[in-house]
């Protein structure tokens, strides 16, 4: 089993990297993982909807270079479906079982995901209604991950 995360932008700050390290080492007894990160557009306060749409579709060809043909792709999207951490735990074990051995997750840049990407997704995934910052996205998701993987093993976590 392989878990890959891609993500637009890098980590900069010392304490997101601390976090993300973290659950990387803890997964590590349970899944081989690769974490990715594509360079994001630069953004500004007073992009027009057309420049946005044109840095949404750079980061695309991006992120789509990165996905593997073979994979199963969950994409973070604030109008996809909410699972409680059983739930995404038994999605990711119905998806073993049923062969894919490759999970790939991706959690867009400041401005979304462009449509291309949402349209090679096999499962549109929301943490929440609420939008968060990608760094904190991801530590979010590594965690989650790490949890589906405890409770599929029936070891202890917090409800």
């Amino acid at each position: 089993m392989k878990i890959t995360i891609i993500t637009v932008g890098k980590l900069k700050e010392k304490y997101w990297k601390q976090a993300v390290d973290e659950y990387v080492k803890r997964l590590g007894a349970y899944t081989k993982i690769e974490l990715i990160e594509v360079q994001d557009e630069k953004d500004t306060d007073h992009m027009s909807d057309k420049d946005i749409e044109i840095a949404k579709k750079k980061e695309a060809e991006r992120i789509l270079s990165k996905v593997k043909d073979d994979s199963y792709v969950y994409t973070l999207e604030i109008q996809g479906k909410q699972l409680d951490s059983v739930e995404l735990s038994n999605h990711i074990e119905n998806n073993m079982n049923m062969g894919k051995s490759h999970l790939t997750f991706i959690i867009g840049g400041s401005n979304g995901l462009h449509s291309s990407v949402s349209a090679r997704s096999n499962y549109k995934l929301s943490f929440s209604k609420m939008t968060f910052p990608h760094q904190m996205m991801k530590v979010i998701l590594l965690e989650q991950v790490y949890r589906s993987f405890r409770i599929m093993k029936g070891q202890a976590y917090h409800k």
